[in-house]
């Protein structure tokens, strides 16, 4: 009997490793690109058609700023000794305002589309994970504490501390879409606010350590640490799991970030370098073959349809899908 098992379970793993195999897509073009850093690089995005800004730093030591103004092809990094703490968060308000936050309450401010930074210190010394000011008047941050703690804290113009709400399990990143209504993210939660950010209520989605959203008005994208992707029509009333990522017949996969080109065409990113792609909305994903054994933890479509991909150590990627 315990033969035959045996005989099963080899089947059965070489069917899904054949499975997996097949579906391996390939990258038309592969270009690492120099960071000119070797900190960790967390979050990325374009503010405008040229001008593209990551966060990230080393944890305890220092702040860490890449700025490109050629769409992503090349980079100047930049540390900042009054702010010595690695950089987690980042947001840009409706007017171009870029926020990046972090360890100790650190936050630097850019009112010139990342070319000079201001540093302000939200004084509670939180580990802040994101925000922004969505409103000249009010900012709205989010922290973490080893996962089993959170604070969604909000500021003043001069961040000073409004007012503080904290729950029993960590926040990895807040969205806010205009200035009454916004999502957070984090351990088996997400909860959204319809009024600036006095009240809170929990969405009908849990089942993972939610990572990441990628919004297109009422329709979002979303992933978590367990490899699950999803779906939402309609500004979080209904959510729809399109991957399980604790089905065992799946590839396992920790996502950190996802990003939609339009309504078809996504991709999700984590760690060990995994890249996966979705052609139909969401529904079906495969691997790329692997460029990197690096964590990813940010990505962005470029203007003319390239992958930024950003990460450990330094890691800079530059890929064409097509």
């Amino acid at each position: 009997m315990f033969r035959y098992l045996y005989c099963f379970f080899t089947v059965f793993l070489i069917l899904i490793a054949n499975s997996c195999k097949k579906d391996l897509l390939h990258l038309q073009k592969v270009q690492q690109l120099n960071s000119n850093t070797t900190s960790r690089l967390n979050n990325i995005r374009f503010t405008d058609d040229s001008v593209c800004i990551i966060a990230g730093g080393i944890q305890w030591e220092k702040s860490e700023v890449l700025r490109s103004t050629d769409g992503g092809y090349t980079w100047v990094a930049n540390s900042y000794p009054y702010a010595p703490k690695e950089m987690y968060g980042m947001g840009v308000s409706p007017n171009g305002n870029i926020f990046l936050s972090g360890v100790d309450g650190d936050v630097l401010h850019s009112k010139d589309n990342g070319l000079t930074w201001q540093f302000n210190r939200i004084n509670n010394w939180l580990s802040y994970v994101g925000g922004c000011f969505y409103t000249p008047d009010t900012g709205i941050f989010v922290s973490t504490i080893l996962q089993r703690q959170c604070t969604i804290t909000r500021v003043d113009a001069n961040f000073n501390i409004i007012d503080e709400k904290t729950y029993l399990f960590g926040l990895n990143n807040i969205y806010m879409v205009s200035p009454a209504t916004g999502y957070v993210i984090g351990y088996g939660a997400v909860m959204k606010t319809t009024d600036r950010g006095n009240t809170w209520y929990f969405q009908d989605v849990n089942g993972d350590n939610f990572t990441a959203m990628d919004i297109h008005g009422d329709e979002i994208w979303m992933c978590g640490s367990n490899g699950g992707i999803y779906h939402t029509f309609d500004g979080g009333a209904h959510w729809t799991n399109f991957r399980n990522g604790n089905d065992i017949t799946l590839p396992r996969y920790y996502l950190r970030c996802i990003v939609f080109m339009d309504g078809q065409n996504g991709w999700a990113a984590g760690d060990e370098g995994k890249l996966i792609y979705s052609k139909d909305g969401g529904l079906h994903w495969s691997e790329y073959d692997r460029f990197t054994t690096n964590s990813i933890r940010g990505i962005a479509v470029c203007p003319n349809g390239d992958l930024l991909v950003a990460g450990d150590d330094g890691t800079l990627f530059r890929l064409s899908t097509k």
